[in-house]
Formats: C-alpha cells, sequence, structure tokens
C-alpha cells in the first residue's frame, strides 16, 4: 500500500480522465490538468468529462486546473497522458516546475514524432536523468472509468519507482505488474496502434475472422522484431503490453485506430475519418515514425508498410491487401 499521495495528471482527455478516476478511488488526491482553460472550465462545472467521458462525475479529490504551477503545487507524483505530439511539448513545460528528483509516470502511447524516439528518451532529453516510468497495457478508458477488471504494466528505469507507480494504480478492478523493459513496453503500445488500423481495414473490406487472427498474428511478429532489434525483452510482447493490447486494439470497435480503418475501408476518406471519430487517432501519426524506424534498423514490417502507404501516398486497402498476399512465401519463423 502506498499512503495518500497528491498526484498531478496532466492530460485531460479519455484516457487522463480515467486514471484520475482510479487514483481518486484508491484514496489519493488528482489535481487534472488541461491547456484549454475553457475546457477546464466545463470540467469545473460539471464535475465531469461530457466530451470525452460522460456519465462518470468526478469524486471530490478530483480536481481540474488549467494551471500547471497549482497543478504541481505538493504533488507527490506526476502522471503525463497526452497525445504523442504533444508529449514533448509538455514535458519541456515541465523543466521548469517539476522538482529535482521527482519521478516522471506517463501513459501515452506513441513516438516522438519530430525524431521517431521513444518517450523515454525524450523525458531524458528535456529532464535530465530521474526516475521514469511507462503504463501500458490493454485499456479502453470508458472501461476503467465503469470499475471493469483490467491488467496493466508499468514498467521502469528503477524498479522502486516502478513498484511505486503499480502501487498508485492498483486497486478493486485494476491490477498493475512491473517490468523493467521501458523499450518493449512503449515499442507495445505503440506499433499496435498501427496494426489495428490494418484490422479495421481487413474487417471493413469483409475479410472475415480467418484473415484478422492472421493478421493479429503476423502483427505480432512485426511488433517483436522491431521491439528486440531496439533491445526489448522478447517475453515482453507476449504479455499484456504486447499481445494483451494487440488483440484489444485489433478486435473491438472501442479501439479509434481500429475504426478509423473501417472507415477506409468503405471508402472514407483519411481526414473525413478522423472528424467523424473526433479523437486523436495515434496509428496515423506512429505508421510514419515506425516504418522510418523499421527502415533504419533493416526490419521488415509488411503491415505496417502498407498502412503507411494507404494513410500517406493514397494507395486503396484493397490495394494494400492484395500487396500483402502477393508476398513470396517464406518460412513462418526464421
Amino acid at each position: 500500500m502506498v499512503e495518500m499521495a497528491q498526484i498531478a495528471v496532466l492530460g485531460a482527455g479519455s484516457w487522463g480522465t480515467a486514471l484520475s478516476l482510479v487514483l481518486c478511488r484508491n484514496g489519493h488526491g488528482v489535481r487534472l490538468w488541461g491547456h484549454d482553460p475553457q475546457e477546464i472550465a466545463a470540467l469545473t462545472r460539471d464535475r465531469e468529462n461530457r466530451r470525452f467521458l460522460p456519465g462518470h462525475p468526478f469524486p471530490e479529490a478530483l480536481h481540474p486546473t488549467a494551471d500547471l504551477d497549482q497543478a504541481l503545487a505538493g504533488a507527490t507524483d506526476c502522471l503525463v497522458v497526452v497525445p504523442s505530439q504533444a508529449f514533448r511539448s509538455v514535458v519541456r513545460q515541465l523543466a521548469a516546475h517539476l522538482p529535482n528528483g521527482l519521478g516522471l509516470a506517463w501513459a501515452t502511447k506513441g513516438l516522438d514524432t519530430a525524431t521517431g524516439q521513444l518517450l523515454h528518451l525524450v523525458a531524458q532529453e528535456e529532464l535530465g536523468e530521474r526516475p521514469l516510468a511507462v503504463i501500458s497495457g490493454p485499456t479502453f478508458a470508458s472501461e476503467v472509468a465503469r470499475g471493469l477488471p483490467t491488467a496493466v504494466t508499468v514498467a521502469a528505469n528503477q524498479p522502486g519507482f516502478a513498484a511505486r507507480i503499480a502501487a498508485l494504480l492498483h486497486g478493486p478492478t485494476l491490477r498493475a505488474y512491473t517490468s523493467l523493459d521501458l523499450v518493449g513496453v512503449q515499442i507495445g503500445g505503440a506499433a499496435k496502434n498501427v496494426l489495428a488500423i490494418a484490422a479495421g481495414i481487413a474487417d471493413g473490406l469483409g475479410f472475415g475472422a480467418n484473415a484478422r487472427a492472421a493478421l493479429v498474428t503476423r502483427g505480432l511478429a512485426e511488433l517483436i522484431r522491431i521491439g528486440t532489434a531496439l533491445g526489448g525483452r522478447p517475453e515482453t510482447f507476449m504479455g499484456l503490453a504486447g499481445l494483451g493490447d494487440l488483440v484489444l486494439t485489433c478486435t473491438d470497435d472501442q479501439s479509434r485506430n481500429r475504426r478509423l480503418g473501417l472507415a477506409l475501408a468503405r471508402g472514407q476518406g483519411l481526414e473525413a475519418a478522423r472528424a467523424t471519430i473526433g479523437q486523436e487517432i495515434e496509428g496515423v501519426i506512429t505508421s510514419r515514425s515506425i516504418c522510418q524506424l523499421a527502415a533504419e534498423l533493416g526490419v521488415e514490417m509488411p503491415i505496417s508498410e502498407q498502412v503507411y502507404r494507404v494513410l500517406y501516398e493514397g494507395i486503396s486497402p484493397l490495394a494494400a491487401t492484395q500487396a500483402l498476399l502477393e508476398r513470396e512465401p517464406k518460412a513462418e519463423f526464421d
């Protein structure tokens, strides 16, 4: 058990709000920061996030704020939950506010959009050496907010910090496991979003359950190849942050990435589909970074490559699928 903590949660979207609810249910205080004063005013007035997570009233211990100094005042812990393209900017702002020695945790799933770096490298660049941890795993914000059973992985650069963040989250309906594989857990959380777009495309084209199972399995092989090439542990990709998250996002329509794939397969344009979904779709940005990273490392990621071609090169979902099917036969394990 961890004594009552005061946690600054930076990012007032659906996932930041859901994690704030979990932390409050576990007996902690939360200041939920967002960059938009009007949105924060609405959260304060309504005492719920009606835009991104309606129907879940805020407990008394949850206090929205648009003031970063106020969010961090007296904070024992800091958790960043913003889209990947905003991660560096938010962490850079923290450099002038975060006390020396205070660790940083995040639940962002993606890569740095400018450099393709893993986010722990971004945090190190902006904040220097300090305890760092990432939270990942098969999680939909609405189910976490509803208190449905969920399990996550907390990976950190220090065992004690992983244990602390896991203890803050661990409760009656959320089980938190620890890991020291920062690289593997981050790659799992990022790459699966690209593969979920592919799964949505396959289902949207009516290819059936066989194709979906094959795509998930071969997608896992891609995830393992890129992850181990970067130094991740093979066993990580068979766990919650690898296979678990991949299956979740590829098979359930709560996944924004999967819904994007479904829309593209129906002939909807990328921007129209994004507007309809109305929230950030991490796989769109990550597909570019992950394919660039794979090329630099000499790692084959054919499914991810075809997703990139659909998103950025204008080829049709059907043509992308045909390109995958026309690849030369090879050994499954080599």
